[in-house]
C-alpha cells in the first residue's frame, strides 16, 4: 500500500509574501556572501489551486522551498523509513530536475527527466546519506510553451510503526476570531481532517468562539469532530491539560496536537505531523516551527534547547534568527541544511503522543511559560525524543511586539523557570540560574521598573512555600499580578492624545549597530557602570522638575539597561508602539527591593537541595491526569 508522507501545496490564500514558502521561481546569486534575488518573476496568478499551478513558458520553477522541499535527514534519522518514491505530474513540454543536499547545504544533482504531454514522473530515493543533514527537492523548467504542474507527493511503501489519529486541543482565550478561521481552514481540507480524531476548543475566555457569527456553519460542516468546552481560564497549561484529559479518554488518538488560538495554520502540516508521528521508530514528541504571524516569511524558532548552567531557553542559531525567506530561500542558507536536534518545542503546535501522556503524566500547573520546555525535558528523561520537523509549521503571533518581562507574566517568567530548574537541572543550586535571575532583578532596578521585580519576589516566596502552591493558586496567581499593577505608575500605558507627552530633554537617539551587536558596556567598565549606578540610585533622590516632567524619551530599541539607568525619569515606548510608560526613580522602592533581592536569592542558594527533592518528589501529583481531572471538574 502506497503511504503519502508529503504533499506539494500551495497557499491557502493569495498572499505574496507567503509564496517563497511553497516555491521558489527567482534567480538568485551572491554578492559578499550574501543572497541577492537578480529577478523575481514571482505571480499569484500562476497558482491554480491548492495542488496545481503554471509555468510559464522558458521559466524555472525550484521547489526547494520551506513547505514542498522533503526534509530527508529528519526521516532517515527518526522513521525507519529507507525508500522514498517521488510523483510528479506535469502537462506540457518540460524538464523535471531532482536534487539532494547535504548537511553544509551543497546541490548535487540526482536525476533529470524530459517530460511531454501528460506525463508522471516517479523517482525511487533512498534514504542512506543524510544523516548529518539534507533535504531532497525538485525543479520545472518549462518549453517554448507554459507547462502546468498538476500536483506531486512524497510516498513510501513502507507501513507506519502506529495507526492512530491525533484529537487537535485549541486553548484559547478572548481570541475567537483566530480560532473561527483556524476550524474554517480545517474544515476545507480533507485530508487534514483524515487524521484527525477530535478538535477539542478549549475556551476560557469570555468573547466565546460559539458566539462568533460563523461558528454554527462551521460547527455543522465538521460535525461530531468538533468539540468547544468551556472553562475558568487555567491559562495555557490548563488549557492543554484539558485537552490531553479529553484524548486520554478517545480510543482513537494516538496522539494530541496543540495548538495556539493566535496563529494562522498551513493544515498540511498537521497532516505531516501526525504522519510523521506514526512513523518514528520510538514514540516522539513532534514540533513545528514558528513563522512571525505579522511578517509571514520570517521564521522565528527552528530548534530550542535548554542550555543546563544558566537553565535557560534559546533558539539554536540564535543569532541568526528570525530567517527571512524572502530575503535567502533555502538553497541560498546552508543553516537550513543541517539537521538540528531539539530540547523541546513551543505549544504553538506540538504533537504528543498518548502513550507518552500516560507514561509521564500531563503539563505542570504552571498557568503559561515553561509549561512546553518543562513537560519535554521531562519526556527526555523518559527516553523520548522531541523533534522539530522542517516543512511542519505555523503562524504565530511574535514576541517582537511585546515585552511580557516587564508585565503580569514576569511573576511565571520567574517562577516556572525556577521550578522546571528544581525539576530537571543536572547542575548543583541550578548552576548560574539564581546568579542570573539576581541580575535580572538588577537590571529592572536600574531601569526603575518596580512592579515586574515586585512579581519576580512575589514568585520566588511561592516557590520557597512548597510545590503545592502551584495547585492553590493556578487560578488566582494571574489576576492577582494584574491586579498588584495599580500600586506601580510605570505600568501606566500613556496613550497619544490630544494631548501629547514631553520629554524635558527630547529624545535620546542612538547610533544603529548590526544586529546582534551592542554598545553595552563590558569588562571592567561594566563592573565600575553597575557599581557606580547602583550606588548612585542608593543615594541620589530625582530632581523635583524630572518628577513633575520625564527627563528624556526613548525609543523602544534604545531603552537599554545601560542607558536610561543615567537619568531620573524616562518617557519610552511601549514594545507595540501604541502608547508611553514613564520611568520614574523611587530611592525607597529601590532600596527596600534589592536588599529583598539579596535576602531571596541567598535564601533560595540555601535551600536549594531540599527544594528540588520537594519538588521531584512531588512531580507525579503535579502531573496527574487523576489530578488534572479533579481540578478541571471543579473549573468548568
Amino acid at each position: 500500500m502506497t503511504h503519502v508522507l508529503q504533499n506539494v501545496v500551495f497557499p491557502l490564500e493569495r498572499d505574496p509574501d507567503i509564496l517563497p514558502l511553497y516555491a521558489d521561481p527567482e534567480t538568485w546569486s551572491i554578492i559578499d556572501e550574501e543572497p541577492v534575488r537578480v529577478s523575481s518573476v514571482a505571480h499569484l496568478a500562476n497558482v491554480l489551486d491548492r495542488r496545481r499551478a503554471r509555468i510559464s513558458a522558458s521559466r524555472r520553477v525550484s521547489f526547494a522551498s520551506y513547505f514542498n522541499a522533503f526534509p530527508a535527514s529528519y526521516w532517515q534519522h527518526w522513521t525507519p523509513i529507507r525508500n522514498i518514491s517521488l510523483t510528479v505530474r506535469t502537462t506540457g513540454t518540460a524538464t523535471v530536475l531532482v536534487y539532494r543536499s547535504t548537511g553544509g547545504g551543497i546541490k548535487q544533482r540526482i536525476e533529470t527527466h524530459e517530460v511531454t504531454g501528460s506525463a508522471t514522473t516517479t523517482v525511487d530515493l533512498v534514504l542512506d546519506q543524510y544523516s548529518d543533514g539534507g533535504w531532497i527537492w525538485f525543479d520545472i523548467v518549462a518549453d517554448h510553451e507554459d507547462t502546468i504542474f498538476e500536483g506531486a507527493e512524497w510516498t513510501t511503501e513502507q507501513e507506519p510503526v502506529r495507526a492512530g489519529k491525533a484529537s487537535l486541543g485549541i486553548t484559547t482565550y478572548n481570541k475567537p476570531g483566530y480560532c473561527v478561521e483556524t476550524l474554517a481552514n480545517l474544515a476545507q481540507s480533507p485530508e487534514a481532517l483524515d487524521v484527525i480524531d477530535r478538535i477539542f476548543v478549549i475556551d476560557q475566555g469570555t468573547e466565546n468562539v460559539e458566539d462568533r457569527p460563523e461558528y454554527a456553519g462551521l460547527a455543522s460542516e465538521l460535525g461530531e469532530t468538533l468539540q468547544v468546552i468551556r472553562q475558568h481560564n487555567l491559562g495555557g497549561s490548563g488549557g492543554f491539560s484539558r485537552a490531553m484529559v479529553e484524548t486520554l479518554d478517545r480510543p482513537d488518538s494516538d496522539f494530541v496536537q496543540l495548538l495556539d488560538d493566535d496563529v494562522r495554520i498551513e493544515p498540511e502540516s498537521i497532516r505531516r505531523s501526525v504522519i510523521f508521528g506514526r512513523y518514528c521508530t520510538t514514540p516522539t514528541i513532534v514540533g513545528a516551527h514558528m513563522f512571525d504571524l505579522l511578517d509571514r516569511p520570517k521564521l522565528h524558532a527552528w530548534a530550542e534547547v535548554v542550555d543546563d548552567v544558566p537553565f535557560m531557553w534559546r533558539t539554536l542559531f540564535q543569532e541568526r534568527m528570525p530567517h527571512d525567506f524572502s530575503e535567502a530561500n533555502l538553497r541560498q542558507s546552508p543553516m537550513l541544511h543541517m539537521r538540528l536536534d531539539s530540547d523541546y518545542n513551543g505549544w504553538w503546535m506540538c504533537l504528543i503522543p498518548v502513550s507518552v501522556l500516560r507514561e509521564i503524566g500531563l503539563a505542570l500547573p504552571a498557568f503559561i511559560k515553561w509549561d512546553d520546555a518543562e513537560h519535554c525535558l521531562r519526556a527526555r528523561a523518559a527516553g523520548v525524543p522531541t523533534v522539530s520537523l522542517p516543512g511542519v509549521a505555523l503562524w504565530h503571533v511574535s514576541w517582537v511586539g511585546k515585552d511580557d518581562s516587564i508585565d503580569w507574566q514576569a511573576y511565571f517568567h520567574a517562577r516556572n523557570r525556577i521550578v522546571a530548574a528544581l525539576l530537571h537541572s543536572p547542575v548543583p543550586d541550578g548552576g548560574t540560574l539564581i546568579r542570573h535571575s539576581r541580575r535580572v532583578d538588577l537590571k529592572h532596578l536600574m531601569m526603575m521598573q518596580y512592579y515586574p521585580v515586585e512579581l519576580r519576589h512575589r514568585a520566588l516566596r511561592d516557590v520557597m512555600s512548597g510545590p503545592q502552591h502551584m495547585w492553590k493558586n493556578l487560578e488566582t496567581a494571574m489576576p492577582s499580578a494584574r491586579a498588584a499593577a495599580k500600586d506601580y505608575p510605570e505600568t501606566v500605558v500613556h496613550k497619544e492624545s490630544s494631548t501629547v507627552l514631553r520629554s524635558r530633554r527630547g529624545r535620546q537617539v542612538f547610533k544603529r549597530l548590526r544586529r546582534q551587536q551592542f554598545d553595552s558596556p563590558t569588562g571592567m567598565q561594566l563592573r565600575w557602570f553597575t557599581l557606580s549606578t547602583l550606588v548612585a540610585h542608593w543615594i541620589h533622590t530625582p530632581r523635583p522638575e524630572n518628577v513633575a516632567q520625564p527627563e528624556v524619551e526613548f525609543g523602544k530599541m534604545d531603552a537599554h539597561w545601560w542607558r536610561i539607568p543615567r537619568y531620573d525619569s524616562a518617557l519610552v515606548s511601549t514594545a507595540d508602539g501604541a502608547g508611553k510608560n514613564i520611568y520614574t526613580r523611587d530611592r525607597a522602592a529601590y532600596r527596600r527591593m534589592i536588599l529583598e533581592s539579596v535576602r531571596l536569592h541567598r535564601r533560595l542558594r540555601k535551600e536549594w537541595p531540599r527544594l528540588s527533592r520537594e519538588y521531584r518528589e512531588a512531580l507525579p501529583d503535579l502531573t496527574s491526569a487523576d489530578r488534572w481531572r479533579e481540578q478541571l471538574v471543579t473549573k468548568s
